[in-house]
């Protein structure tokens, strides 16, 4: 099982497959932001890797990445836990001012992804 080590909080073995974004919230029990609800629309999942970062990015992540001028961030909703990393949660509920942390989030990556290199 992959290991998810998000800094300030702790280790946690994950389900092979999980989407990140459902980790951090369910068994890290960070308070992860997903405005979209997971559907790459939004860039409210932000996460910094300091391990691990995935070589594959979604089309969808790439480019909403560079349309937000965004760099040294990955979208949380749009990367599975295949492998051990270890991530800085920078989107968080807490001093956002939102009511929520988002939309419900789907099991599966949305859309469906087209994978390309990083």
């Amino acid at each position: 099982m992959p290991k998810l080590t998000v800094e300030g909080v702790g280790e946690f073995e994950v389900a092979p497959g999980k989407r990140l974004v459902l980790a951090l919230k369910e068994d890290a029990g960070t308070d992860q932001l997903h405005a979209c609800g997971g559907n790459a629309r939004c860039t409210t999942c932000r996460v910094k890797f300091i391990d691990g970062e995935p070589t594959q990015i979604t089309v969808a992540e790439r480019d909403l990445l560079a349309a937000r001028g965004l760099t040294d961030v990955r979208l949380s909703c749009q990367i599975v836990c295949d492998h051990d990393m270890t991530v800085q949660v920078i989107s968080r509920l807490e001093g956002s001012g939102r009511k929520d942390a988002g939309s419900p989030v789907a099991p599966d990556i949305q859309p469906p992804p087209q994978w390309t290199q990083k």
